[in-house]
């Protein structure tokens, strides 16, 4: 396998600036791909080690691009996870005021983070989607648009100016980047993890989604995303992309992923991995009845039972 990750392109996107915060990524090739369709295939195909792509943000929740190559295709796994604030600078050619500005281009996620700004400052201007922000800064200094939203670190990269920067409409807005491999034994849990997985229903029926969270809520296990995403078999079939904590080895997240296996059409794991938002010493301890040492000693007691020890 190469020593490289594939990354959502062109040279300076946000998603760029993310992976740069790996330390690993320093002993890696980067190399740009044009979407993340393409980065995530690359490894798929054994000619990246990896890829680093976006998967939510803050403002409008999952990224869908992401979640549904996840869901489909040959299966991948998250290893890790970055967050990183997120702030955006209006790129331009020099000498190009406000006034000039008929068209903006930017990615699609891009867009509700600046609606209200563009409302309020360019409210005739047209908006055209890009691949990337960084490839919305390329096509600005390509002419075919007028200014682009992007990192104000892109302008230099691509002959831009920052007309105006820090533009945002929520406050401390973040993007989740993660990166993705080939399946493999999970790391070794920190204490702080995440599980990921997307579930499929077997029939649609009244409390079906109830009873896969119930998997979750008897065990003490607190979601952090829920996002349902069409099968592509029709309108009303959905699966589920589920982010919950803890690790597969931790008893209760384990035993609940036992349980949907068992009322799931189909389970897809896509991997346990540290969270960035926390250090195990800033986890609260398990809910009562939920911690390994009380699942032994309930399977203690049951198999006990059973040999007439009780």
């Amino acid at each position: 396998m190469p020593a490289s990750y594939a990354y959502l392109g062109p040279e300076g996107t946000f998603t760029e600036v993310a992976l740069r915060t790996l330390p690993e990524a320093a002993t890696r090739e980067l190399i740009p791909y044009v979407s993340v369709q393409s980065a995530l295939d690359a490894v798929r195909a054994g000619d990246a080690e990896a890829a680093f792509v976006p998967i939510e943000n803050s403002v409008e929740g999952g990224i869908t691009t992401t979640l549904d190559e996840l869901v489909a295709g040959a299966p991948l796994m998250i290893y890790r996870e970055v967050l990183l604030s997120i702030t955006f600078a209006l790129l331009v050619r020099p000498g190009t005021a406000l006034s000039d500005i008929k068209t903006v281009s930017a990615h699609p996620a891009a867009q509700p983070q600046v609606r209200n700004w563009l409302k309020n400052n360019l409210p005739d201007a047209h908006w055209e989607s890009a691949a990337s922000n960084a490839d919305a800064a390329r096509l600005v200094q390509e002419g075919q648009y007028d200014a682009a939203f992007a990192g104000e670190f892109a302008a230099a990269r691509y002959g831009l100016v920052a007309l105006e920067t820090g533009i945002h409409d929520a406050e401390n807005a973040q993007t989740r980047f993660v990166l993705v491999g080939r399946p493999a034994r999970p790391a070794a849990p920190t204490g702080a993890d995440k599980t990921s997985v997307v579930l499929w229903q077997r029939d649609d029926h009244p409390g079906g989604l109830r009873d896969l969270l119930g998997e979750f809520a008897t065990r003490g296990i607190n979601l952090m995303l829920l996002q349902s995403r069409p099968t592509g078999a029709g309108i009303g079939n959905y699966c589920f992309c589920i982010d919950a904590e803890g690790h597969i080895s931790d008893r209760r997240v384990a035993e609940a992923l036992m349980g949907l296996k068992r009322i799931c059409l189909q389970v897809r794991f896509l991997g346990s991995y540290p969270r960035a938002d926390l250090k195990p010493s800033e986890v609260d301890a398990p809910r009562l009845g939920t911690s390994d040492e009380e699942f032994v000693s309930a399977a203690d007691w049951v198999a006990r039972c059973q040999d007439g020890r009780f």
